[in-house]
């Protein structure tokens, strides 16, 4: 691995100051970044540990939303027992993400501004209609993600937090790739005050996106039974060596229904 300046910054807007430097690059969990750096596809000339920020660890319960400091392990985010009460599925998500050693180095904001094509994060944001917060804005989710690997932040802007409204009903289905886990296609479902969502992540060459038929089918009956025989277009999901675009077309509404339960 090549020589670099690490900076580990006790505030937010320490991190912020640090990050400005040019070939500077911010770091949550690390679980990606120094992947890159070893494999050689990326050569920061600094690198920023959020991981010592406590503002931007914990989870709070208030006004409808439960709020989660971008910071915030995976593994917390599954044993909060605010999370499972307010919104289970959210939990639920959280607790099948990766490993055991992921899931306790992995963090929310940290997946959020990867923006993997298959992580599992952003369909909860996406089908949750949630906002993420950073140092300068907030951002609704339909906003936040931009494309494959990218989403609308700068170069040298942190996520602090993201706000997820409490739903009436949710729910999280992964088809996973056995060896790493990553979802070929997950969906999470909800209605709630901003009506019905459908997200899928693993299947969209574009990143995570909302399954807008299958939306309307449940916004008309709530159930499982309101999807049955639907189809979803295969035109532009992914085909690589797990699975077809048609293969994940066909999925989707099978684990939209199984998560409407």
């Amino acid at each position: 691995m090549q020589n670099f300046a690490l900076h580990n910054p006790a505030t937010v807007a320490d991190a912020v100051r640090a990050a400005a430097q040019v070939d500077s690059k911010l770091m949550a969990g690390g679980q990606t970044l120094l992947q890159s750096m070893k494999l050689g596809l990326i050569a920061p000339s600094a690198v920023i540990d959020l991981g010592a920020i406590s503002d931007m660890k914990g989870i709070t319960v208030a006004d409808g939303q439960v709020r989660i400091g971008a910071g915030t392990t995976h593994a917390a985010v599954a044993a909060s027992a605010d999370v499972q009460r307010a919104i289970p599925a959210l939990a639920e998500l959280a607790s099948h993400i990766g490993d055991r050693q992921v899931r306790n180095r992995g963090t929310l904001g940290g997946s959020l501004a990867n923006n993997d094509p298959a992580a599992c994060y952003p369909a909860a944001v996406l089908g949750l209609g949630a906002t993420v917060h950073t140092d300068r804005r907030s951002l609704a989710a339909e906003d936040f993600f931009t494309g494959l690997y990218t989403t609308a932040l700068a170069e040298d802007e942190v996520i602090t937090s993201v706000s997820f409204p409490i739903p009436e009903k949710a729910g999280w289905q992964k088809f996973k790739q056995p060896a790493s886990r990553f979802s070929i296609v997950g969906v999470f479902v909800s209605k709630g005050a901003q009506g019905v969502r459908v997200a899928v992540t693993g299947a969209g060459a574009s990143g995570v996106f909302r399954a807008t038929s299958l939306e309307a089918k449940l916004a008309a009956n709530w159930s499982a039974a309101a999807l049955a025989g639907e189809k979803v277009s295969a035109d532009e999901l992914n085909s690589d060596l797990h699975g077809s675009a048609a293969y994940r077309a066909a999925l989707i509404p099978v684990l939209s229904a199984r998560a409407v339960g």
